[in-house]
């Protein structure tokens, strides 16, 4: 079961991808059940309701064809990331291992659908690309006590991209991870949602090309810290309320690691989850619509 948001960029509906009687892939309107997939949906028990509706035949099926992806959660009231999770991307970066999370965040206005057109920021130098597993909360959470608590605590995975401006983020004394990785459209997320009992997220295999030439190549497996652990942590110091964000950290193979060119405008990015599909960007020059 996937659940995606079909339309343009304010104007979504919910939808969901699930086996049909024939048994086919088929998506079907969530509007029988939900407004939209956002953390009331989640919160109250949204993926048990849509099982329960799909068992009776009470959705509609829907056609998809060329129509615009959106990200799958309704624009959640924070994006949360975490920094060095792979120890072969902190040996790029060339930093230590992390003794805990590094924790940042990001504004909602960076969030964008999967296939939306992907904006350089003006006065970029190094703009950079970082595949990663996203997770999506489930409910208000804080100060959880233990990693079991928080993995209740997880709605369901998706892809994200954490496209960064290196120059912003570490130049000089005035860079910081924010400025670095704030820009309007700067984290895509989805085409899916996929419930965490759906999914186990301990060995992924997490990719990313440019222009069709393969780059990252890593595997959840080698996460620092497990999605488990970061909900965890991050409840530690903020509500964690239900749709929110967090992006899981990329493994090696980023333009900062001096091996691959920075992206320029043409360029074409794709990126991966296994089992949670794949993102696909050209960069644009110019701003982008903020994503709903």
């Amino acid at each position: 079961m996937k659940f995606l948001r079909l339309g343009a960029p304010g104007a979504e509906q919910p939808a969901v991808l699930a086996e049909s009687p024939d048994g086919t892939e088929r998506a079907y309107s969530l509007h029988p059940l939900t407004a939209d997939i956002d953390g009331a949906f989640l919160a109250h028990d949204g993926a048990a309701r849509v099982r329960a509706a799909l068992a009776a035949g009470e959705l509609p099926a829907i056609e998809t064809a060329g129509v615009r992806v959106g990200m799958p959660v309704a624009r959640p009231r924070a994006v949360i990331g975490i920094g060095l999770n792979y120890a072969d991307h902190a040996a790029e970066a060339g930093a230590a291992l992390p003794e805990a999370p590094v924790v940042f965040l990001k504004p909602t206005s960076t969030l964008a659908g999967p296939f939306d057109p992907a904006p350089i920021p003006a006065g970029s130098a190094e703009y950079d690309w970082e595949a990663e597993l996203a997770i999506v909360i489930g409910r208000d959470a804080h100060q959880l006590a233990s990693p079991p608590e928080a993995e209740a605590c997880i709605a369901g995975f998706t892809v994200a991209n954490d496209l960064s401006e290196r120059t912003w983020q570490m130049g000089g004394g005035a860079g910081q991870w924010t400025k670095g990785k704030s820009s309007p459209g700067s984290t895509p997320l989805g085409p899916w949602l996929v419930p965490a009992r759906d999914l186990d997220p301990g060995a992924l295999r997490v990719r990313s090309w440019v222009n069709g030439e393969p780059r990252q190549d890593g595997r959840t497996s080698d996460l620092i810290f497990t999605p488990a652990q970061i909900v965890q942590h991050v409840s530690r110091f903020m509500l964690l309320e239900a749709g929110d964000v967090i992006i899981t950290g990329t493994p090696a193979g980023v333009g900062m690691s001096g091996r691959f060119p920075f992206l320029a405008e043409g360029d074409t990015v794709e990126v991966e989850v296994e089992g949670l599909g794949r993102q696909r960007h050209v960069l644009t020059g110019g701003s982008v619509s903020p994503a709903r």
